[in-house]
């Protein structure tokens, strides 16, 4: 459940710290949370889809090693980060 380049670009629009970041935990969060959500929804229709799941599960522990990274680097960009995604402790 890639996405297309359209999104991607608006993605790293609205969270790149810089012109041309694409490697920020706000980019890679931003990213992750996505192709979460949409493998997420794949999933439902295909249950028994087991390499995917796995493939969400790696996801979902990338995104939370760079959430803790962020919390132990700068807090208030993790609360930042949190409240824009739409994520919740």
């Amino acid at each position: 459940m890639s996405l297309e380049k359209e999104e991607k670009k608006k993605i790293l629009e609205e969270f790149a710290q810089h012109q041309g970041d694409t490697g920020s935990p706000e980019v890679q969060i931003a990213l992750l949370t996505e192709r979460i959500k949409r493998l997420t929804e794949h999933l439902k229709g295909h249950k028994g889809d087991v390499h995917s799941r796995r493939g969400l599960l790696q996801m979902v522990n990338k995104r939370r090693r760079i959430l803790m990274y962020l919390t132990r680097k700068d807090p208030d960009r993790y609360k930042g980060i949190v409240e824009k995604v739409g994520l919740h402790k």
